[in-house]
């Protein structure tokens, strides 16, 4: 799991420090709120296509360690 939570940065100069999946400034509560609004991956993918499966993964990784 932790090569997952690489995919996670969290920088004061980038979106105000909210945590964004490395090397894009898509945060992590975005992503959330895209599938939460019932988004599937798929779409949300075709949407940004700098994100891949992996960064959904993480990106629900990272909301679960948060808990």
């Amino acid at each position: 799991m932790s090569a997952l939570l690489d995919r996670i940065t969290i920088n004061p100069a980038v979106r105000s420090g909210k945590p964004v999946i490395r090397g894009t400034r898509i945060s992590v509560s975005d992503i959330l709120e895209y599938l939460a609004s019932g988004m599937s991956e798929a779409e949300i993918i075709a949407d940004f296509p700098d994100l891949t499966h992996e960064d959904i993964l993480a990106t629900l990784a990272f909301a679960a360690q948060r808990e």
